[in-house]
């Protein structure tokens, strides 16, 4: 029995895929093209109604969507790879906040300016969207950097947040700028795309576009 991952590049899919590797679980991946309409499709539907992407589904087929669940997930499944801190401790509490942040701060905002039109029904409303979304992402980036200290890594370690934190670094309109700005960004960028087991997958996800 074997996971099911379905993902594409550039996108959220990439934190819980390179956790399958690096924790050396068995899955099949599965690329869906978005841009062709296969995440519209009923059969990719029927798994995720919302049409987006990520979506996971387990040995025992139980589907999971929303990649910070997933990331989660994955890493209490092998507690011996120590990717989250202690249940219960004061630094459990920080990754978790720091990690929802990514998700519905972070991430969301950064749609907001890649995608304008998907947050209004006005045409002419789009550009207010998205200045408004870069205004704000470059805003909650400084808090992120800031919570870093001088890094890499959060917590001194690697953990399941810095994975999902670094690829959402790569894929800012403007990284070079943003690492310019906050150093400690450009550090965890290089340390988490330089670690063995998911170097190649970083590169086939091609976060080192705008780099």
């Amino acid at each position: 029995m074997t996971f099911t991952l379905f993902w594409r590049e550039r996108s959220s899919s990439f934190a819980p895929h390179a956790l399958l590797i690096e924790l050396a679980l068995p899955f099949t991946a599965v690329r869906v093209d978005s841009k062709a309409g296969d995440n519209q499709k009923p059969a990719y539907l029927a798994l995720n109604p919302t049409g987006r992407i990520p979506t996971l589904a387990l040995p025992d087929s139980t589907v999971m969507t929303e990649s910070a669940a997933m990331v989660l997930h994955l890493a209490e499944s092998r507690p011996e790879a120590n990717l989250l801190p202690p249940a219960g401790s004061s630094q459990k509490a920080t990754l978790l906040r720091w990690l929802f942040f990514s998700v519905s701060s972070l991430y969301e905002t950064d749609l907001r300016y890649s995608y304008p039109d998907r947050y209004t029904a006005d045409p002419k409303g789009a550009e207010g969207v998205r200045q408004a979304g870069i205004r704000d992402v470059d805003r909650f980036w400084a808090m992120i950097a800031a919570a870093y200290g001088e890094g890499p890594y959060f917590f001194g370690r690697y953990t399941v947040l810095d994975l999902y934190v670094a690829p959402q670094a790569a894929w800012h309109y403007a990284p070079k700028q943003l690492f310019a700005r906050h150093p400690v960004l450009g550090r965890l960028v290089d340390a988490v795309r330089a670690r063995p087991a998911i170097a190649e997958l970083w590169k086939s996800y091609n976060f080192d576009r705008d780099l």
